[in-house]
């Protein structure tokens, strides 16, 4: 019995949601040709409701008025005030996306609200974008690079599908996008 890379990975991954109480993954297609590798499933290979990386179908960005909370606590669960991982469908096609760390801010009903974070900057340069707030560098990033938090996009999460913690951000810091997030969504 030969085994390659991406059959040792599925291995892995099949054994690690059966430990975290999650179904397994069904069991992929066979094919005969060699086809480069994807990110995520096609939609033709995901149930009609499904989306890959997320225990569920995706229930849409959160719109609506929330309550910011700073809850940190170190009890291995997800919450506001924690930079965590999990996957966050792209905002112009939600069946597809990527895993990114994402900071909790509250939540609504059964679901985590989080802003995703970027190392890229977007605040400073020529577009002086507002949607963004400067974070700083935390442990979510293994190469401790300056993160910015996007304002504008507030993804709903299941606390089923987050898959790890990454950090705890700082009370002052969670303030500052707190405060940035109310004024550009009109809290109160």
């Amino acid at each position: 019995m030969a085994f390659n890379l991406r059959s040792l990975g599925r291995a892995v991954r099949t054994a690690l949601r059966l430990l975290d109480g999650r179904p397994a993954a069904p069991a992929p297609r066979t094919e005969t040709r060699r086809t480069p590798p994807r990110t995520t499933p096609s939609r033709s290979t995901l149930p009609r409701d499904a989306v890959a990386g997320i225990s569920g179908k995706y229930p849409g960005d959160f719109t609506g008025t929330a309550t910011i909370k700073y809850a940190p606590s170190p009890n291995g669960k997800p919450e506001p005030g924690e930079v965590v991982w999990t996957w966050v469908p792209y905002e112009e096609d939600h069946s597809r996306g990527k895993d990114r760390p994402v900071l909790l801010i509250g939540s609504r009903g059964r679901y985590l609200l989080g802003l995703m974070l970027t190392s890229k900057d977007h605040d400073q340069d020529r577009r002086d974008d507002e949607s963004y707030v400067d974070i700083g560098t935390g442990s979510w990033d293994r190469q401790r690079r300056p993160s910015e938090a996007k304002l504008d996009r507030i993804v709903q999460i299941s606390p089923d599908d987050i898959r790890r913690e990454g950090a705890v951000l700082d009370r002052q810091r969670f303030d500052s996008v707190a405060t940035a997030l109310r004024e550009l969504n009109g809290w109160g």
